[in-house]
């Protein structure tokens, strides 16, 4: 196989993991997988508080904030609604851009792309022309695969705090030396107030507001938007 071909492959087979990566602070960005470092301490009380917040922040509009483990002195923020998708905006650093989901499909701009891949050690360069465009990718899962409490948790009486004056209940799901912190509100809403992460050394905190609010999100559309092959062929010319 050519370096071309490899390139192109390898182009190929990381975007599929480009929208995990660039998510702000969630499920994706805290352990990166379904929980198997934790596998076999789960209790039945942990695994229900996941189901539930999982369940709420499925269900109901929220916005989200803060730092992330994706990219070094990035911000992030995200609003979501079941009906309208998803959106996250990333300032900050090198790497401004957005990204959109729904109804499973993934739309990343070029450059929040481009600078995806750069943090996976595939460097491309994003002609002039296509720096407005968004790649789309199909996920094959919800879009509520971007901020998802992963399986395998566990309780953390001892991190237990308030936040924002709310009692929150503490639940780290760990892989390795990665992990994500959820407190969750301790009342029944069973809603995530922040979300301490580690991720490869980097660390970042998110929190979670505006339950139940409306939010404007439109997904790109029309000559805004290409395939995944139709940009690859563009920058890679294979």
């Amino acid at each position: 196989m050519n370096s071309r071909m490899r390139r192109a492959r390898t182009l190929a087979s990381v975007a599929l993991l480009a929208g995990l990566v660039a998510a702000c602070g969630k499920g994706g960005d805290t352990a990166g997988t379904d929980g198997a470092g934790a596998a076999g301490q789960n209790s039945g009380s942990a695994a229900e508080l996941t189901r539930r917040a999982n369940d709420t922040m499925r269900g109901t509009s929220f916005h989200s904030a803060g730092t992330t483990t994706a990219f070094a002195d990035a911000w992030q923020e995200s609003w979501w609604d079941p009906e309208k998708g998803l959106r996250i905006k990333t300032t900050g650093g090198d790497v401004p851009g957005e990204m959109y989901c729904k109804d499973g499909t993934s739309y990343i701009s070029a450059q929040l792309f481009a600078a995806t891949l750069k943090e996976r050690g595939q460097h491309i360069t994003v002609p002039d022309r296509l720096s407005d465009v968004f790649v789309t990718t199909e996920s094959g899962h919800g879009c509520d695969a971007y901020f998802k409490i992963p399986d395998g948790g566990e309780l953390q009486p001892a991190k237990d705090e308030s936040v924002n004056g709310t009692p929150a209940q503490a639940l780290t799901v760990s892989s390795g030396a990665n992990s994500g912190t959820y407190l969750i509100d301790a009342a029944d809403t069973t809603r995530p107030l922040r979300l301490d992460s580690v991720h490869d050394g980097r660390t970042s905190t998110v929190t979670y507001d505006s339950f139940g609010e409306k939010f404007t999100i439109s997904v790109p559309s029309g000559d805004k938007v290409m395939t995944l092959p139709d940009f690859r062929k563009q920058v890679t010319g294979s």
